[in-house]
This record gives structure tokens, C-alpha cells and sequence, in this order.
């Protein structure tokens, strides 16, 4: 009686959050490397800004931002676009999340393969840059919208555009050489094949060989026997025995021979008593296996677990036929009456398959003569060249069991019977997954990435050095200059802001303040000195409103202090 369990159902790993499509491995911990890492880098940019220019440090909001920043290049791999925009768009009020737009964006080019959609996002990140830091520019008193313009298109290109464009040549360089693996892993199948189809030819050849010279003699050894046989039974009845035996010799023989003849035939067809078809291996197959050994006597049960294989390869469906068919002929063999479990059991990519049976009713005899040995042997080479395991052995309660744990797909990868190489297997292809190669190609990814850090790292601050220091011609021009009266806030929209180097120059050689200010602002000097001396202007409030505006040139070098003075 044939019982079958529930399909089982099949439990796909969900797909993680740092992880590209299709990519397995610990992600998790790759994760929290790249987590330290990113807020290294974050930390080491914004001391770097902090000391060009205390007003893109950004003060306290960084922390939170900056985490934001960190969160999105964790997930540059599952969401490429979101997030190389998404740190663009931050980098326009954040600059420290600047090397990390450059990371997110070499990632996402080098995974995108179409170029329109490559260049739709390092357009769409350069411009969510300029946009947002020309926006947050005078927010956050680095100037006017202007010199946040000039600052993002500074930021954008060496963070978005270069590294884009090195992604894109790293990701076309990647697609192929995994062309040219695939293609060589074709030719070597390819070769496979054509080499198994001669050695198949070449059996087919002996086996018909075999047939036309041997079964020819055997069939005239056969004929002459039967009549010798019809001859004796009234000359000589009593060597008409001797007749018969050697007429079964030769038939036996002839049996033996077809069965020779289909081992050295085609495995693919698999010629010979008992042709493999389409159904091969499927429940159904399986099911008339177990139906014929009860006929023949044997008390067989059948339990199927998950899907039917129809949908499986033929080398697979073939292997569940043999190690079915086979562990069935022992147990009629060698344990005739004993009762037989037959379990398949197809979950996920895996297939099982367990055929086991208990003590016989009474002993068989030492030796029977019907076994040649060969089947176990036969099994097992067959179960590992698609890639699995096959246990057989005896049972603590005197039975047999014969376990079999198979690939649901082996893949083009695995060897198979049909084409099994008589030279010690094919040629290696430099596959991705070799210990060493893959040790290599991490430790010269991190050493060209560290590279490419420091290259951005330099192009970055070389440009925001050449903004800042073009800062006043770019972000302080205003068509209406500072006069007596104005706010505070009016003067500091039309003048640069106070200027450490020029508040220090004046110490000592400035004017008199007005006895009434509360303090004074010390632009920075943008013109050329002139004879040794360089021209200051100060900026004296009282409370919030302008009351004086002094002119003074100050000795660059060494000269007596004091100097010219005019009074606005």
C-alpha cells in the first residue's frame, strides 16, 4: 500500500537589506564592518571640512545626518538608485557624507547595466546636490546660493561623476569576463559532449560487433542443440538430458549477452532489458517498481514526500529509477518475503531517497550465484558523479538499508553519466569560487578602493580649497554697499564674514574704536597688498545697528605700528 505525506513547502531565504540580488554570504557582518568604516570616514571628512571652515562642520545636526548617511550606504547594494541620490541630496547640507555618495555611487553604476539608466542617476544625484546645497547655503551661513552652486558642482563631480564613471568601466569589465567564463565553461561542456558521443558511438559499435560474431555462434550452438535433443529422444533417451543442459547453457548465454550488450550500448538510451523513458524516476515510475516487487512476493510500501520530479533533469529522474530498481532486485535476492520501506522525499533543491527492509523470514543461503557485486558499486558511481552521497549497509534488526541523497539540479557543473571523461575529468575553468582567486581579488578590491578614498579625498578638497578661497568674489558681491545704519544682519549679507587672520593683523595697529560699540567685524581682506601693507576694513556696531566704518592699512612684515586712517 502506497501513503504519501504533505508537499513540502519550500522556505526561500528572504533577500537581505545590504545584500545586491541573487548574492548569498554574511552580510551581516560585512554590514557592520562597512557600518565603522563609513563612520570613520565621516568623522575624518568632517574634521578635514571643520578645519578649511568651521560652517561645514554644520555643528550638532551632523551626528543624526550623518548616521543617515551611514544607514544608506549600508543599503547601496538592494537599493543602488535611492540610495546614491538620497546621499547626494545629503551631501548638499552635510558635506561629510561626501565620500560616502562617491562609495554608493561606484556601486550603483557598476550594478546598472543599461547606460541610460547610469546616466539617469548620476544626473539626477549631481543635480539633488546643487539643489540642496544651494538651498542650505545661506541657511547655514556659508554664503549666498551662488557660491552653495559652485561648492555642490565642486562636490558633485568629484564624489558623483568620477567615481560613476570608474563603476561603469569596473561593471562592464565584470559582465565580460563572466562572459568569457560562461563561454569557456560552454566550450569545455561542449567538448565534454562531443567526446562522450564517440566513446557512445564506439560502444555501439563493439556491442553490434559482439551480437553479429558471438550471438550468431551461439544461435547455431543453440539450434544444433535442440536438435541433437529431438535426435536423442529416440536413439539415446538417455543422453537426451546432456542435450537439454546444453540447449538452457545456451540460452542462458544469449541473456547473459543481451544484457552485456545493453551495459556496452548507450547509457543515455540505456539500451537493454528495461529502457528508461520520459518517466523515469517520476512517482509514477516509482509506484509500478513497488507494485512489481509485491507481485513477485516482496510486502513493499511506498512514502513520497513534496512534489513529483517530473519537472526534474533526466540524469536525476534516472538515478531515483536505479537506486529504486536496483535495492528492489537485492531484496528479492537476498531477502525474499522481507518487508520493504521505499521513501522519497523531495524538499527544496534536495532529493532523498531510502529504501529500506527488514529480516527475512528465513535465512538465504550463504552464496546464491545470481549476484554479480556490481550493483552497489554501479549505484554509488552514479549517485556521486551528479554530486551526492549514497549510503548502504546492514541494519541493527537484520535488515539492509540504502540511502541515496541526491542535487534536485545539479547544474551544468556536475559530471554525469553520459558524459563522464575517461581522462581524469575536465578541464578547470578559472572559476570565481577558488579559495585563492577570491582572496586575491578581495585584497586588491580593498587596496583599489582604499586608492580610489584618497583620490577622491584629494580631488574634494582641492576643489572646496579653490571655492573657498573665491568664496567672497562668488557668494559677497552686493549691488548695495554696507552704510552707517544698516543691521547687523543687512552687513553681513553684503561683506564677508569675520576673518580670524584679519581681526589678528589689526590688533595693536587699528584706529580707536567709537567709545560707544559693543563690537566690531573684521572682513577678510580679499585685495592685494600694496608697498608692504595690506588695507583692512572694520565694522563697528552698537548692539545690532552700524555706527562706523574705518579704513587702516596694517604692515605685513615688520614696520612700526599704526598707519593710515580714514574715518566713514
Amino acid at each position: 500500500m502506497s501513503s504519501s505525506a504533505p508537499p513540502v513547502s519550500q522556505h526561500h531565504t528572504p533577500r537581505s537589506l545590504f545584500a545586491e540580488p541573487g548574492e548569498r554570504g554574511r552580510q551581516l557582518w560585512r554590514a557592520g564592518g562597512e557600518a565603522v568604516l563609513a563612520a570613520v570616514l565621516v568623522l575624518l571628512t568632517y574634521s578635514i571640512e571643520s578645519g578649511i571652515d568651521a560652517r561645514l562642520g554644520l555643528g550638532w545636526p551632523a551626528v543624526p545626518l550623518g548616521a543617515v548617511g551611514v544607514a544608506l550606504v549600508l543599503v547601496r547594494r538592494r537599493y543602488p538608485v535611492a540610495a546614491v541620490v538620497g546621499l547626494a541630496a545629503l551631501m548638499g547640507a552635510v558635506p561629510s557624507v561626501a565620500l560616502l555618495t562617491a562609495v554608493a555611487a561606484h556601486t550603483a553604476t557598476r550594478q546598472l547595466r543599461t547606460p541610460r539608466r547610469r546616466f539617469g542617476v548620476l544626473l539626477g544625484a549631481a543635480a539633488a546636490a546643487m539643489l540642496t546645497c544651494a538651498a542650505f547655503a545661506p541657511v547655514l551661513e556659508l554664503g549666498s546660493h551662488l557660491f552653495g552652486l559652485a561648492l555642490a558642482a565642486v562636490l558633485a563631480v568629484a564624489t558623483v561623476v568620477v567615481p560613476g564613471l570608474v563603476g561603469t568601466t569596473a561593471g562592464q569589465s565584470d559582465r565580460l569576463l563572466r562572459a568569457l567564463r560562461e563561454r569557456a565553461a560552454a566550450a569545455e561542456e561542449a567538448r565534454r559532449l562531443t567526446d562522450s558521443e564517440s566513446r557512445m558511438r564506439e560502444r555501439s559499435r563493439i556491442a553490434a560487433e559482439m551480437h553479429d560474431l558471438v550471438g550468431h555462434r551461439l544461435s547455431l550452438v543453440s539450434l544444433h542443440a535442440g536438435g541433437l535433443e529431438m535426435a536423442l529422444l529416440k536413439e539415446a533417451p538417455e543422453l537426451r538430458d546432456e542435450a537439454a543442459v546444453v540447449r538452457r547453457a545456451t540460452r542462458d548465454a544469449m541473456q547473459e549477452l543481451r544484457e552485456v550488450l545493453g551495459v556496452l550500448g548507450p547509457l543515455g538510451g540505456d539500451t537493454g532489458i528495461g529502457a528508461l523513458t520520459d518517466a523515469t524516476g517520476t512517482r509514477a515510475d516509482v509506484e509500478a517498481l513497488v507494485e512489481e516487487s509485491r507481485g513477485g512476493g516482496i510486502p513493499a510500501e511506498l512514502v513520497w514526500e513534496g512534489p513529483d520530479l517530473d519537472a526534474r533533469p533526466a540524469r536525476v529522474r534516472r538515478a531515483v529509477h536505479r537506486v529504486v530498481r536496483e535495492s528492489l532486485t537485492n531484496v528479492h535476492r537476498y531477502a525474499a518475503g522481507a518487508h520493504v520501506t521505499v521513501t522519497v522525499r523531495h524538499a527544496g533543491e534536495r532529493v532523498e531517497v531510502r529504501v529500506r527492509n527488514g529480516a527475512p523470514p528465513t535465512r538465504p543461503p550463504l552464496t546464491t550465484g545470481l549476484g554479480s557485486g556490481r550493483g552497489l558499486t554501479g549505484m554509488r558511481e552514479r549517485v556521486a558523479l551528479l554530486g551526492g552521497d549514497l549510503e548502504a549497509g546492514p541494519t541493527p534488526g537484520g535488515g539492509f538499508a540504502v540511502a541515496a541523497d541526491l542535487p534536485a539540479d545539479p547544474g551544468p557543473g556536475a559530471e554525469t553519466v553520459e558524459a563522464a571523461p575517461d581522462d581524469g575529468g575536465p578541464v578547470a575553468v578559472d572559476e570565481p569560487g577558488s579559495g585563492l582567486s577570491v582572496l586575491q581579488r578581495r585584497i586588491a578590491g580593498a587596496v583599489t578602493g582604499l586608492l580610489g578614498l584618497v583620490g577622491v579625498s584629494a580631488m574634494m578638497l582641492f576643489g572646496v580649497l579653490l571655492v573657498n578661497h573665491s568664496r567672497y568674489d562668488l557668494a559677497y558681491r552686493s549691488p548695495q554697499p554696507p552704510r552707517v545704519g544698516m543691521t547687523r544682519e543687512q552687513v553681513q549679507r553684503a561683506v564677508a564674514p569675520d576673518d580670524p587672520a584679519s581681526r589678528a593683523a589689526a590688533a595693536g595697529r587699528e584706529p580707536p574704536r567709537p567709545g560707544s560699540a559693543t563690537d566690531c567685524l573684521y572682513p577678510y581682506a580679499g585685495e592685494k597688498p600694496e608697498h608692504g601693507r595690506l588695507e583692512l576694513v572694520r565694522y563697528c556696531f552698537r548692539s545690532d545697528t552700524l555706527i562706523a566704518i574705518d579704513r587702516f592699512t596694517v604692515p605685513l612684515v615688520t614696520e612700526p605700528h599704526g598707519g593710515r586712517r580714514t574715518h566713514d
